[in-house]
C-alpha cells in the first residue's frame, strides 16, 4: 500500500522493484493503493509478463478505523485468483467486496474518495450553520449523530470537528489527488459531477490557506473564516463511534 501512482510504480517496476528481479516473481500481487486506473493497468501488464496475478483491492479506512475492525476492501482482477486469496484479505476487517474485472476496484475507491470529500465538506458547512447560530458543536453532532443522518463516518469526525484536533489520518494534498482522478474518470465517463468539482476547488483553497499537514477535517476551519467566524476547540469528550466504551 502506497500513497500516490508514481510510488506504485517505484516499488513494483523501478530498480529494486518486486517486479524487477532476474530470479524470481511473486505468484499474486495484491495491491491496497488508491492510484489511476492508468497505473493499475500498467502495472497489471508489467506484473503478467512476469507470470504474477495482479489483483487491484484498495481499501477504506483510516488507522483509527482499523483498529476497530471496520477496513474495507473493493478488489478487481480475476475472480479466480480472488477466491484463492479472500481468506487472506478478510482478516484486514470486516468487509471484502469483488467487484469486477481489470481496474474498476479504483473507480469504486476513487468514487468513495470523492463522496468522503463532499460529504465532509457538507458536514462542515451544516455544522458552522449551527455554530453561528447559536447551537455549540458538541450538541449539533450528538443530534445529527443519532438521527437517521449519522453514520460510522459523522461519528469519528466529530472529534476532530468539536475540539479541532486536526491530527491528519488523511490529509488535504491526499483528497485533492483523489479528487483530481475522480474528475478525471468523470471526463472520460461524460459524467456532469457539479457538486464534487465545487467541493474540489474548496480542497484546493484550504491547500493554498496552508492546510497541508492536518487532517482534512480542516475544512471546517476554512468553512468558519468563510462565514465571518473563528472557531475554539470546545474541549468536550465526543463519542467516535469506534472506540469502546468503559
Amino acid at each position: 500500500m502506497v500513497s500516490a501512482s508514481r510510488d506504485l510504480e517505484a516499488v513494483t517496476t523501478d530498480p529494486g522493484g518486486v517486479l524487477t528481479s532476474p530470479d524470481a516473481a511473486p505468484r499474486v500481487l495484491v495491491d491496497n493503493s488508491t492510484v489511476s486506473t492508468q497505473m493499475s493497468a500498467l502495472i497489471r501488464a508489467a506484473a503478467a509478463k512476469r507470470g504474477t496475478d495482479f489483483l487491484a483491492a484498495p481499501v477504506s479506512g483510516n488507522p483509527q478505523v482499523i483498529a476497530a475492525g471496520k477496513l474495507t476492501v473493493a478488489v478487481s482482477g480475476s475472480r479466480t485468483v480472488f477466491d484463492q486469496v479472500e481468506p487472506l484479505l478478510a482478516l484486514l476487517g470486516r468487509g471484502v467486496t469483488y467487484v469486477g474485472e481489470d481496474e474498476v476496484a479504483r473507480l469504486v475507491k476513487i468514487a468513495h474518495n470523492v463522496f468522503l470529500g463532499v460529504l465532509t465538506q457538507s458536514l462542515a458547512e451544516i455544522t458552522v450553520l449551527a455554530e453561528k447560530g447559536g447551537v455549540s458543536r458538541a450538541a449539533f453532532l450528538e443530534f445529527l449523530n443519532g438521527s437517521v443522518l449519522g453514520s460510522v463516518y459523522t461519528h469519528y469526525k466529530s472529534p476532530a470537528m468539536v475540539n479541532l484536533d486536526f491530527q491528519p489520518t488523511f490529509t488535504m494534498p491526499l483528497l485533492r489527488k483523489d479528487f483530481d482522478l475522480g474528475l478525471h474518470a468523470a471526463r472520460e465517463l461524460e459524467v456532469p459531477m457539479p457538486l464534487a468539482a465545487a467541493t474540489a476547488q474548496l480542497v484546493a483553497g484550504a491547500i493554498g490557506a496552508g492546510h497541508v499537514e492536518e487532517d482534512f477535517a480542516a475544512l471546517i476551519l476554512e468553512q468558519a473564516r468563510n462565514s465571518g467566524i473563528t472557531l475554539e476547540a470546545e474541549n468536550v469528550p465526543v463519542d467516535d463511534g469506534l472506540s469502546p466504551r468503559a
